[in-house]
């Protein structure tokens, strides 16, 4: 299982939304201090979301991002804000590695599928975000209706190999995670790579995901509240080969 911690971004500062509500923040610090305590943990791999990106619907912290990508060896995936060819080479310039797009591939379908034929599936993770089963976008703001599993579906024959999949009411919320869906959206697309997101408390959740054969799962709350010791879950990871 592929292990991602996450650093959420309001105003430059490392935040979680509680089911991403904007009102209900918590601040934890700075998010190069973060990423730098998540490589010294021994991870390679970090999540990045722009919140403020998500809800002014252009990228914003761009340069938190050059930050983390010139002071650290993480490979990065960035998402919140991307909306025009713009935005998406300011992200690439700025260090990530692969980008995380949900609303527009809704919204401007032939835009994400010119970007999936250009940087190919390799760089591009499908955000598929649901709330009651419903696909919902613009910083979980709006509900599209679409259902998410032929959504998944849809863009897996065009091309993509990784969905980030959020259950929002979950998130934020350290409930527990929603490995029923995860479940159903791998028993549907065994050979998708699938990054469960959302509700994780601590290292017991991601081993069931693990034991339920979900290949990766990003995590960020239960880091700063201090129910995940990344260092030990490190170990657990090195442990399992």
């Amino acid at each position: 299982m592929e292990l991602i911690p996450a650093i959420d971004i309001i105003d430059g500062r490392c935040v979680r939304l509680s089911m991403g509500d904007y009102d209900r923040k918590k601040e934890y610090g700075d998010p190069l201090d973060m990423a730098k305590r998540i490589e010294d943990c021994g991870f390679r791999r970090l999540h990045v979301v722009d919140l403020d990106g998500a809800r002014s619907k252009h990228v914003v912290n761009d340069k938190v991002l050059e930050d983390i990508c010139s002071e650290t060896q993480l490979k990065v995936d960035f998402g919140g804000g991307i909306k025009s060819n713009e935005d998406m080479e300011k992200v690439l310039t700025s260090g990530a590695t692969m980008v995380t797009i949900g609303s527009i591939a809704i919204q401007q379908f032939d835009l994400f599928a010119s970007w999936l034929d250009k940087y190919g599936a390799e760089c591009m993770i499908l955000g598929a975000d649901a709330r009651n089963g419903k696909v919902s976008i613009n910083g979980w703001k709006d509900d599209t209706g679409e259902d998410l599993l032929p959504f998944i579906g849809r863009f897996i024959k065009l091309g993509i190999k990784t969905v980030l999949c959020t259950d929002i009411s979950r998130d934020g919320m350290m409930a527990g995670p929603a490995t029923g869906l995860y479940e159903r959206i791998m028993n549907l697309y065994p050979t998708l790579h699938l990054i469960a997101s959302g509700g994780v408390r601590d290292i017991e959740d991601i081993k069931e995901l693990d034991s339920k054969g979900v290949p990766a799962v990003v995590f960020g709350k239960a880091i700063y509240e201090g129910t995940i010791d990344l260092k030990e879950l490190k170990r657990w990871d090195l442990q399992r080969g």
